[in-house]
């Protein structure tokens, strides 16, 4: 009997003000409270999956953090404050200070994950050193991961997929997992994320805004 692979998924979520710029057009002064709405979806959906041990959010955003907590995740500070991939390293140095774990990056911004995709993500990436996820433009990267006993360096911003293959990371590129690819910047993405059904907490908020899409 095989025991499955249970991952360590590291979320970073950068303060509001930060985030989403690229929404305001869409959502105006309302930016902020979707980036947190994406977060929380995303984190619930990580906290749901059956592939998944510990849900851990790097933020200081103190709103962020509470409702993380909520959803079952744990949460540690930002201390680095350098960047995305600094505080992904944080918190997989956190995962692993009790000894190996694999760990997960995963992007905040996927309102319609799925755990059932998001398992079959980890499940496949259970067979690497390290692998990943490229986003639905096939640009970026919507989750990075690393099996135990592998150097955990995501390489997350710009071209990050060709960072990724260049490090010698596998694509996994898998079909029926629009979800995990799914990671919202823009309006546009923003409907294609809506069409595909989105979380609890951005569903109310589409609601009550009746943000038109």
């Amino acid at each position: 009997m095989t025991t499955t692979q249970l991952w360590t998924v590291v979320v970073p979520v950068k303060r509001p003000e930060h985030a989403k710029t690229r929404l305001a057009d869409a959502v105006g002064e309302q930016r902020p409270r979707f980036a947190r709405a994406f977060a929380a979806d995303t984190v619930l959906a990580a906290v749901g999956c059956d592939a998944v041990g510990r849900v851990i959010v790097v933020t200081d955003d103190d709103l962020a953090a509470e409702e993380a907590r909520e959803l079952g995740a744990d949460v540690v500070a930002d201390a680095p404050d350098a960047g995305l991939n600094a505080a992904l390293r944080h918190g997989a140095a956190a995962a692993r200070s009790s000894g190996s774990a694999a760990v997960a990056s995963l992007s905040a911004d996927l309102p319609a994950l799925r755990p059932a995709e998001l398992s079959r993500v980890l499940t496949a990436a259970a067979e690497h050193a390290v692998s990943f996820v490229a986003d639905a433009a096939g640009i970026g990267t919507t989750i990075y991961a690393a099996a135990p006993d592998a150097d955990f360096e995501p390489a997350f911003g710009g071209r990050s997929r060709a960072a990724h293959r260049l490090a010698g990371a596998v694509e996994l590129d898998l079909a029926d997992v629009p979800s995990v690819r799914r990671d919202v910047d823009t309006a546009v993405d923003l409907w294609d994320a809506r069409r595909l059904g989105v979380g609890p907490r951005t569903a109310a908020l589409l609601a009550e805004l009746d943000v038109a899409l």
